[in-house]
């Protein structure tokens, strides 16, 4: 009796591991013949109508019980999956209680895409599907992600467009006419068929045989890369709360509360999740909460501007509508709960945020603010400092300014004598910009060594008669074609 009781608690704690962040994700379009939403007369047709198909669209149709008609249009590639004893039969004339008949058409479902949030809905149990308790997540997370099972209705067919980024949609499991495939060869073979073909279209293919989440914390979605696919999908309302939140993996800004959680390795998500369940959301107050659990890489902001990496959070994103009151209340609710008991489920530290402004730490968020603002006065002080250096040291030049134009002198006023200017100063100094003794060039001996001059006889001429002669108010040369009237020109 131990050994069974044992063992009974391994497999319990084996599943609640495997479903860390697992769930089953179920395709919601059909093209059954039977769902009058996919005729454009949003009714099924009945023994004196004319059905049509658009002829240039594939389709696989499920056919579930017999139908009469009085004439059918079939496309050029399509099929008919009928259920056992199900079928067509054509009748003369009108049948009873269908009047004299219309054409019906059937829709178009060539543009239902795999990424589409709104087109699946999510369960923690194939059981919940069945019954309609399915669970509210954010728009990434509403797509199957890597680890969840997808489910096809067992008595239907559908058409879906897969294309994306990527070359693959690797999921845990697909199942398909009531068939699970859990195997990548075993799916692939499906997908060759003419039913595969049909039934799954686009770039990128869909792959099974994804191991299942081992982390007891969750694991992460892996649809990110596929955000701007996802929200392409997505119409985001208007939204009169005093400050929208913006969740993780959402498309959209919401109304409501999130509470953030940081956890250590004795954190079990699925556990939690049950948790909250029971001990909130079957309070009948939270009857109309939406609420969505999952784990998240959460960027990482220096001083709120400036990314520097991810770290790991548990996002619980509440929703109750437009005024997000019972949506706060049930968030005060959560971190009470888990700053009472998180040591024991495994939880080091909660918080959340309003949209109505509040928060779970009202005087943290302040200190903070006044923290960023200090630490803000203070760069800025050491790179105001860190110029003055760098200016006085020569290692920066300040940009001279631009000179004013000369005033006409005014008679009744005496001139002020001029100072030097910082230009001028810096001419007349041997000393550059970086420190250096300034280098003047090649020596010229006609201007800069007078003393040469009559050691260079062949360049100046004879000492007796010399064309060029030099005093101490400057050089003079003779010119020739004015050599009668000796006129000297000062050089």
């Amino acid at each position: 009796m131990f050994k069974m009781l044992k063992t009974l608690h391994l497999l319990l704690l084996f599943c609640l591991v495997g479903a860390g962040s697992a769930l089953y994700k179920q395709w919601i379009p059909d093209t059954n013949y039977e769902n009058k939403t996919n005729w454009d007369k949003d009714a099924v047709p009945c023994g004196s109508d004319t059905v049509q198909f658009p002829a240039q669209r594939k389709v696989s149709v499920f056919v579930e019980t017999t139908h009469a008609v009085r004439e059918m249009r079939l496309p050029l590639d399509g099929e008919f999956i009928l259920n056992s004893g199900a079928g067509f039969f054509v009748v003369s004339g009108e049948e009873p209680g269908c009047g004299a008949g219309v054409t019906t058409k059937f829709k178009d479902s060539e543009g239902l895409q795999w990424f589409n949030p709104a087109l699946w809905q999510a369960a923690a149990t194939l059981d919940d599907l069945q019954h309609g308790n399915v669970l509210f997540s954010v728009h990434e997370e509403s797509v199957p992600c890597e680890y969840d099972d997808v489910v096809f209705k067992a008595r239907s067919s559908f058409r879906v467009d897969t294309s994306s980024s990527q070359s693959s949609i690797p999921v845990k499991s697909v199942s398909v006419l009531g068939k699970m495939f859990e195997t990548g060869s075993e799916f692939s073979q499906y997908l060759s068929t003419r039913s595969g073909r049909l039934q799954f279209h686009g770039s990128s293919a869909v792959t099974v045989g994804k191991p299942a989440c081992g982390d007891p914390s969750g694991c992460d979605c892996g649809n990110s890369v596929n955000h701007k696919r996802i929200c392409g999908t997505v119409t985001c309302d208007s939204l009169t709360c005093k400050t929208p939140l913006s969740p993780v993996g959402h498309c959209c800004k919401v109304c409501g509360a999130i509470v953030t959680i940081k956890f250590s390795a004795d954190f079990n998500l699925q556990t939690y999740r049950q948790r909250i369940h029971h001990l909130f959301l079957m309070l009948p107050k939270y009857k109309s909460i939406q609420l969505g659990m999952s784990k998240v890489a959460k960027p990482q902001r220096l001083m709120g501007i400036v990314p520097f990496g991810t770290t790991p959070e548990i996002q619980v994103v509440i929703l109750d509508g437009e005024k997000g009151t019972q949506a706060e209340n049930l968030a005060w609710d959560i971190v009470k709960d888990a700053r009472s008991h998180g040591s024991n489920l495994g939880i080091t530290e909660a918080e959340f945020q309003a949209s109505s402004g509040g928060s779970s730490d009202q005087s943290g968020s302040n200190a903070g603010v006044i923290v960023g603002a200090v630490i803000g006065v203070l760069i800025l002080i050491s790179l105001v400092g860190t110029l003055v250096v760098l200016v006085r040291k020569g290692f920066v030049q300040m940009p001279s300014m631009p000179s004013m134009p000369s005033m006409p002198s005014m008679p009744s006023m005496p001139s002020m004598p001029s100072l030097p200017s910082l230009s001028r100063f810096k001419r007349h100094s041997d000393i550059g910009d970086l420190g250096r003794t300034l280098d003047h060039g090649y020596d010229n001996p006609m201007f800069d060594r007078p003393n040469m001059m009559p050691d260079i006889p062949a360049l100046y001429g004879n000492e007796t008669n010399s064309s060029i002669s030099m005093s101490q108010t400057g050089v003079h040369f003779v010119n020739p074609v004015y050599d009668d009237n000796e006129t000297d020109f000062n050089a």
